[in-house]
């Protein structure tokens, strides 16, 4: 019989499970289960190998203004953001953590292939405009998600290529041969077929499942696999659940090794259940360095006035 949960997560942050039909069918069938095990699962306890430096890497991003630019080809949509990405360094050895490596950028983004200069609302307000194709709004965000999530690309490597373990909060965009963990806190697509997907249920706190491969055979394999964070009381299976990637340019050894070694360490940064409103996979160096960002994005209320200032001094200026 079918059971009913209440997730513990706050309703605004969706849902742990995010499920796509349509997005499962397509890669699931690209899936190879064997790259560990090649026989029946079981849990596999991580293995903390005593990594001295461990930098967790995220960005926010924020919609500023919705903006609507006309000229003699009709309006266009638009609209003015601001992202923030950067890093909260663990240094074991020391028992310090703190934010590193902070930037911010913000974007004028207009569609329909308009071309606009966003005025420039102050020194530390001023937007880098670009033309996207797409008349739909919908557009915009993408591609300004997409900026983030590049810059988040571009930063993990940078602290990978200095030795530090990187843990990346969502998938993993740059497939070269360093130590990334992307760490993926909801599920949106089950890569498992359910003889597998059964061990879920069993995995304690601090254990995996095997590692497969997803995208096998196409342009951006990478291994996977699920671990267990903590045990979520009332929980179902998949509670307490999350999902890490590694580039699949590491050899195996060292793919099995570095799983290991974030299954261990994971669980103990995950967030208390009675503190944030997305535990446990929300973890708690990426909610404090989520805070932080916002806090150099500046405040919403005061971006919002001094853009809305500008546009309105630059029409002004331009006369009837």
């Amino acid at each position: 019989m079918a059971k009913i949960y209440v997730e513990g997560w706050a309703p605004e942050y969706g849902t742990p499970l995010q499920p796509d039909e349509q997005l499962s069918d397509d890669l699931s069938a690209n899936v190879d289960e064997q790259v560990e095990v090649d026989g029946p699962w079981s849990p596999i306890d991580g293995v903390d190998d005593g990594v001295e430096t461990v930098a967790f890497v995220d960005g926010v991003r924020r919609v500023d203004a919705r903006l609507t630019l006309i000229s003699d080809d009709g309006p266009a949509a638009g609209m003015c953001g601001t992202y923030a990405v950067g890093a909260v360094t663990w240094d074991r050895l020391q028992r310090r953590s703190e934010v590193t490596s902070v930037r911010v950028e913000r974007l004028a983004l207009f569609g329909g292939g308009a071309g606009a200069v966003m005025p420039s609302a102050g020194p530390q307000l001023s937007y880098r405009s670009e033309s996207v194709a797409e008349s739909d709004p919908g557009a915009l965000i993408q591609r300004f998600h997409g900026a983030m999530r590049k810059a988040e690309a571009v930063l993990s490597e940078e602290l990978a290529q200095t030795g530090q373990f990187v843990i990346a909060d969502g998938p993993i965009n740059d497939l070269s041969a360093t130590e990334k963990v992307g760490y993926i806190k909801s599920h949106r697509v089950f890569y498992l077929g359910p003889e597998r997907s059964e061990v879920i249920g069993r995995l304690r706190p601090g254990q995996r499942t095997p590692l497969f491969l997803i995208g096998a055979g196409g342009a951006y394999p990478r291994y996977s696999w699920y671990l267990r964070l903590a045990d979520v009381p009332g929980g179902h299976a998949w509670s307490g659940v999350a999902r890490a990637e590694l580039s699949s340019a590491l050899d195996l050894a060292t793919t099995q090794r570095v799983a290991g070694r974030a299954t261990a360490l994971l669980p103990i940064v995950a967030s208390p259940l009675h503190v944030d409103a997305r535990a446990p996979q929300n973890l708690v160096p990426i909610a404090a360095l989520e805070r932080e960002l916002r806090r150099h994005m500046g405040d919403p209320a005061f971006v919002y006035r001094a853009l809305r200032g500008a546009v309105m001094n630059t029409m002004a200026g331009a006369g009837p």
